[in-house]
């Protein structure tokens, strides 16, 4: 490539190849070594979930990302506090400016795509301070004790007191615990099998579900179990509310709290199980293009292409875009010193977030955030006199506009971000056909010719990219509506199934190619 014709990215490269990286493995890595990795990380995630943030006020902690929390693999309060936040909205960013060509970059071109990855290394780095910083002066308050320890050792006067000192402390260790994030994601995926970013997703979600589903602790952990005081696992819920409730009373209210109110009600349990059904089976919708070894007579296979092509990524990345507008819309209303801005500060049009609240109550961050479940929407419309708080009493016609309203973002931005996906991940027609020749396979009946290959596969990749976004956006805002158990949100319950199918099938890939060497070539394998 010319030199003139490079991309001004290309200056940020002495840089960015510096930053601390995981080296990719200069040979094949076997089976076993790659699933010691992953479990090795698996449970260094959770380590880190329950490592929590030295010298911060845990009664005065707001987690501005509660209703995602499940999605953004996070933990309030620790190490784990960003989750995959950061590197997920860098992510976004760069597809969306490589996508619009206001970054110019050929990602088949291989020095154009190591500096796109190592941009991206470096966009990580800027948006955890963009999201640390914030949450720090405002929403993750020191412990009174931290800042006057910090006032011993800088002294309390000055604008670097003992509250600022605290404060910095407390940004780097988010810094630090983030940074070890994205290096474990790069260890998963240069060393492990599949994606950390998925695995870590997938693990907070089983956890969310298994405690949302059994666990016999009340509401208030503190307090004993009662009918004020719940257990707040579906079924050892229900069975107290049958056995210490009159037949009388399990008519009047009782079927009625055990169906539909929280926590976790059992709409909420078969709504999950039928999510966990529906998406193994979608999974497994695809058309495959049969394909014959141009060397070898006999030799034939065929090449999936899935009804789900780009995966779950697309809804990961809806996922974090909405939490961000979440973050930014709670900042403008809530924050001292953004609140003052002109026009944007302030103004509940943007968001209206009670005080001490993260959720939304009314403004355009209301009308994007997910429902929760049925209670959260339907009971208000089907009865808003005995249900009219659910929805912070907005009329049946605000309540539908809002339901449309998420429905259609989650269709529309998966769609958009499925066809990012898959021109920045070597899955387009010409990258396919590229790996398919490349194997010494071609279609039966066609001439073996990369361009021939790619006019075949352009009849099928771009519109099933289509159908791909649509019906995983349409999945995960349909799931949200229905609710699950453990708040995990119905976009974390199929992001959470599709991972795990996704890494059984990334497992058979790997031992098949340890068991048949030759076949690294056309799995994309060292």
């Amino acid at each position: 490539m010319a030199e003139e014709r490079r991309s001004r990215l290309y200056k940020l490269k002495p840089l960015t190849d510096r930053l601390p990286a995981v080296k990719k493995p200069d040979g094949h890595v076997h089976f076993r070594t790659k699933m010691l990795w992953v479990i090795v990380i698996l449970v260094l995630y959770f380590v880190m979930t329950n490592v929590y943030l030295y010298g911060l006020d845990q009664s005065a902690t707001v987690d501005m990302f509660a209703q995602y929390r499940a999605i953004l693999a996070g933990a309030s309060g620790s190490l784990m506090q960003l989750g995959i936040g950061p590197i997920v909205t860098a992510s976004i960013i760069m597809q969306l400016f490589v996508g619009a060509q206001i970054i110019k970059l050929d990602l088949t071109n291989k020095d154009d795509k190591a500096v796109y990855q190592s941009t991206q290394k470096f966009l990580v780095i800027v948006m955890i301070i963009v999201e640390a910083v914030p949450q720090v002066f405002g929403y993750l308050e020191p412990s009174t004790t931290f800042i006057n320890g910090m006032d011993g050792v800088f002294g309390g006067d000055g604008w670097f007191d003992g509250l600022a000192a605290a404060r910095l402390i407390i940004i780097a260790q988010l810094f630090i615990g983030s940074y070890i994030v994205f290096l474990m994601d790069e260890v998963v995926s240069k060393w492990g099998i599949g994606s950390g970013i998925s695995l870590f997703i997938a693990a907070g979600v089983a956890q969310a579900l298994v405690t949302g589903t059994i666990n016999w602790e009340g509401t208030d952990s503190s307090a004993a179990i009662s009918s004020s005081n719940l257990p707040a696992g579906a079924i050892p819920k229900t069975l107290y509310i049958i056995q210490n409730t009159s037949s009388s009373g399990l008519v009047t209210g009782g079927y009625e709290q055990i169906l539909f109110q929280p926590p976790n009600p059992i709409v909420a349990l078969v709504g999950t199980i039928a999510i966990f059904m529906f998406v193994a089976w979608i999974e497994s919708v695809r058309i495959e293009l049969p394909l014959a070894h141009g060397t070898a007579r006999g030799a034939r296979g065929r090449y999936p292409i899935k009804l789900i092509y780009a995966s779950n990524i697309p809804v990961i990345l809806m996922a974090a875009l909405l939490a961000n507008v979440q973050m930014v819309t709670l900042l403008l209303y809530s924050n001292k010193t953004l609140s003052g801005i002109p026009l944007l500060g302030g103004n509940w049009m943007l968001g209206y977030f009670p005080e001490g609240s993260t959720s939304p109550e009314a403004g355009m961050a209301w009308y994007l955030s997910a429902p929760q479940g049925l209670y959260s929407w339907l009971l208000p419309m089907i009865n808003s006199d005995s249900y009219g708080y659910l929805a912070t009493d907005h009329t049946g016609l605000q309540i539908m506009v809002r339901v449309l309203v998420y429905f259609g973002v989650m269709v529309i931005g998966s769609v958009l971000f499925a066809k990012f996906w898959i021109m920045t991940t070597n899955m387009g027609p010409e990258q396919v056909a590229r790996q398919i020749e490349s194997s010494g396979l071609q279609i039966p009946g066609f001439r073996r010719d990369p361009r021939v290959l790619k006019r075949v596969l352009e009849r099928y990749i771009p519109i099933v990219t289509v159908i791909s976004g649509f019906t995983v956006g349409a999945l995960a805002a349909g799931a949200d509506l229905v609710g699950t158990v453990g708040n995990a949100s119905g976009t974390g319950v199929l992001l959470a199934v599709g991972i795990m199918i996704h890494l059984y099938e990334a497992i058979g890939r790997e031992q098949m190619m340890e068991m048949h060497p030759v076949l690294r070539g056309f799995f994309g394998g060292d």
